[in-house]
């Protein structure tokens, strides 16, 4: 299958890098290399190092980065210090991170991320670690629950784990159609016409295979350190968990004195240390919408290291 994906406001996430041709810049989710590539693109001496933990979007990234001054690396985005310091990188001038799940991950079946199309239920971006059905087959009803309102922010989350470990009692759930219809059956009748009743949980699940949301919490302060002062960070979100974590971050980035508002003068000398690009999240043109349904939940925030 051919790796297709739309990158997600292109211009707009690349603009605000605001690309020094002689920088170094860091795509700590290179995927298709739709962003990389435009990065790289821009770049004369300078150089772009492009992660990714999913091995076949390292393998489709380096293709099509030949001839570009870009340096490939399979890695968890969340241990990109630890990649820089082997290629003997202390700051750069810019990192990016694209949250999302890529088109081609979405459309293979053999992925399991989709619960429109069967597969094994798998979901995972490296392919290596625990799998979804792992986590449906094995965990408590309890944690499953916990699983689903937490991560997907399902108000039925109790009624569907109670439903799931019921059914996996007769057998083990493989597929991802297999799960979508328990979860259909366990959701109220008028609860199915609010969008596909297994999107929230589906979205649960692959947070957890990947520890997404802890990965996002531990590279934020890592990416951050590692920019040199005027460097930007910049970061597309596609659910209100993921940009919840990315705007109070920024915000405390922002935020100087914290002494009491009872103290005339300063005790505590905490200054900025960042300010925001844009005062709210950019969002997807008409245009980008019209042409990429997929990105009506995308939302960019960046900030300026001082």
């Amino acid at each position: 299958m051919e790796f297709k994906h739309i990158s997600v406001l292109l211009n707009e996430t690349v603009d605000s890098l605001n690309i020094k041709p002689c920088g170094i810049y860091v795509d700590g989710t290179a995927g298709g290399a739709g962003h990389s590539r435009e990065i790289a693109k821009r770049l004369k001496d300078g150089q772009l190092i492009a992660l990714d933990r999913d091995p076949e979007a390292v393998a489709i990234a380096t293709e099509r980065l030949k001839g570009y001054p870009a340096t490939v690396v399979q890695s968890n985005f969340k241990d990109m210090d630890k990649v820089l310091k082997q290629l003997g990188i202390n700051a750069v001038d810019g990192i990016m991170l694209d949250l999302g799940v890529s088109s081609y991950q979405l459309d293979n079946g053999d992925r399991g991320f989709s619960y429109h199309k069967d597969a094994p239920l798998d979901m995972r971006m490296s392919s290596s670690g625990t799998t979804a059905a792992d986590l449906v087959n094995n965990l408590s009803e309890q944690q499953l629950a916990d699983i689903f309102f937490r991560y997907g922010e399902e108000k039925f989350s109790r009624r569907i784990a109670e439903r799931i470990v019921k059914e996996r009692e007769n057998a083990e759930i493989k597929t991802t159609i297999q799960l979508a219809d328990i979860i259909s059956s366990a959701v109220p009748a008028a609860a199915r016409r609010d969008g596909h009743p297994a999107r929230k949980c589906f979205q649960a699940l692959r947070i957890a295979v990947n520890e997404e949301l802890d990965s996002l919490s531990a590279v934020l302060d890592c990416a951050f350190d590692l920019l040199k002062p005027g460097g930007v960070l910049s970061i597309i979100t596609f659910h209100s968990l993921e940009d919840r974590i990315v705007k109070l971050k920024f915000r405390e980035y922002c935020t100087g004195c914290t002494c009491p508002p009872d103290i005339p003068v300063c005790v505590c000398g905490k200054k900025p240390k960042g300010k925001l690009l844009n005062r709210k999240p950019v969002e997807p043109s008409a245009k980008e919408l019209e042409e990429n349904p997929r990105s009506r939940s995308a939302r960019l925030r960046s900030i300026v290291k001082n």
